[in-house]
């Protein structure tokens, strides 16, 4: 059974006492992000022997009794009857936000927990984001896109950005559902309508937990809304955490206020893109549910589980999920999408590079090291990068990302900022992936105006209703 949660991309790595820690999940400890059935903050015990595993076959439940008082046992059966009970959309949405919360309250950052933001936290990012967005003014003709500057908690992170995880996730969510309803010949499924009926439950309650598990982790890591590149707070809202900033500074050798500034252009930066570019957002999420459109199930695995799947044993069903069900299709249609979304992902990200460079280099000392800090974070497949190759088998790494920031350089050298800027005017009008390859080919090309272009459209159909009217005008005369 492959080790990664869902079959996806590599999880975050384990810590050094792993091994204890997985051992102690066994034995009634607390289960963590790589024990979907440990029930966080339960007790209850997770692995093989956990919810009727091997050590209980004659009485499933007969184990956690030993193991467990009865407080732990009132919250195991409240979490076991909320997933059983489930009845909406392919995810648990409910469960995820709750142990997304457990995991942040039970987890540590830089020998931190989370805590709640003191008001000279919120003043000193209030005050970055506002010199950063000063800054930004001199290096890019978009506006400020920050109508609030905010620092949040790793709770309050969670909060902010479950609504874009949900419009993330659920397309790839929706085809094991759907999976799971076509798995016994349609003459059979009214017969298995119960079945039916749990195993879908079980299904959004494991995606729950394994996605509570992993955006809750992963709230421990960020420094702000924007670290996969993608919009994941609210519209107008530059975020930053201080707690996870101070943690990511601590070996760098760089000042604290200048590590907080130069995360602040950044979280500035993507917000007057996302902000000023109102096709964007859209298009990179359209990007990633495109691709999990062609994601394809090996129902043979839910299959094999249907005709075995015994009720007190849901962790069966759990690993059919962990052993590499989902494959993306070897298609055209398929790798065109996956180059699209890296490609957008890569001018994005080297947009950002460019400008925060170009405005941070002049002022702060550390620009250049904490640049390449920022690139190689990206680059490698940071944190972040693995959680959402957890959750939909789908790395959101911009490789070309120093392809794309030289592209952008190079385009602020020939045609100048607002030149340089006004090609996010229209989708088509972005460099593609081959221009990644010849730059200077795209960055001395004659670009098409779409912005003439809409305005003789625009002048054409004014002209053709006025002639309509007037004739219907000239009609009623006669």
């Amino acid at each position: 059974m492959s080790d990664t949660p869902f079959g996806f991309g590599l999880p975050p790595e384990e810590p050094e006492d792993g091994d204890e820690g997985r051992k102690k999940g066994g034995e009634g400890g607390q289960g963590g992000p790589a024990d979907p059935f440990g029930f966080p903050g339960t007790g209850l015990p997770g692995g093989a022997g956990g919810l009727g595993g091997a050590a209980g076959a004659g009485n499933p439940f007969a184990s956690m009794f030993g193991a467990m008082n009865p407080n732990d046992l009132g919250a195991a059966f409240q979490q076991l009857g909320q997933m059983l009970s489930y009845e909406g959309g392919p995810v648990n949405w409910d469960m995820a936000k709750d142990i997304a919360r457990q995991t942040v309250a039970q987890g540590t950052t830089g020998g931190v927990k989370d805590a709640s933001v003191g008001p000279a936290e919120r003043s000193a990012v209030e005050e970055a984001v506002r010199l950063a967005d000063h800054w930004l003014d001199g290096v890019t003709s978009l506006p400020s896109g920050a109508t609030t500057a905010v620092a949040w908690s790793r709770a309050e992170w969670v909060e902010a950005t479950l609504p874009a995880w949900k419009e993330l996730v659920d397309p790839v969510a929706e085809r094991v559902g759907a999976a799971m309803g076509g798995v016994l010949p349609e003459e059979m499924q009214a017969m298995a309508g119960p079945l039916l009926g749990m195993m879908r439950s079980m299904g959004g309650a494991m995606f729950g937990q394994q996605i509570g598990q992993a955006v809750g982790t992963l709230a421990g890591e960020v420094v702000g809304s924007t670290d996969i590149g993608l919009p994941l707070g609210p519209a107008g809202k530059a975020a930053l955490l201080p707690l996870n900033i101070e943690a990511f500074g601590k070996d760098l050798g760089v000042p604290s206020d200048e590590v907080r500034l130069y995360l602040a252009l950044r979280e500035a930066a993507h917000a007057r893109l996302f902000a000023h570019v109102p096709w964007l957002r859209s298009h990179l999420f359209g990007a990633v549910e495109g691709y999990a459109r062609g994601i394809k199930v090996d129902t043979s695995k839910l299959e094999d589980v249907v005709g075995q799947l015994d009720p007190s044993h849901p962790e069966q069903l759990q690993e059919a999920l962990q052993g590499g069900m989902f494959q993306p299709q070897d298609t055209p249609e398929q790798k065109a999408a996956l180059a699209r979304l890296e490609t957008a992902l890569a001018l994005v990200e080297g947009w950002v590079d460019a400008v925060v460079h170009e405005a941070a280099k002049p002022r702060l000392t550390s620009a250049d090291a904490m640049r390449e800090t920022m690139r190689r974070r990206r680059a490698s497949g940071g944190p972040a990068e693995q959680t959402f190759a957890t959750l939909i088998g789908l790395e959101l790494r911009p490789r070309r990302l120093r392809d794309a920031s030289r592209l952008w350089a190079s385009l602020t050298d020939a045609r100048g900022v607002e030149g340089r800027d006004g090609l996010w005017e229209h989708p088509d009008m972005l460099p593609t992936a081959s221009d990644l390859d010849d730059p200077d080919g795209f960055v001395h090309r004659e670009q098409l105006d779409f912005s003439e272009i809409d305005k003789m459209l625009g002048e054409a159909a004014r002209k053709r209703d006025q002639g309509g009217a007037g004739g219907e005008e000239g009609e009623g005369q006669k």
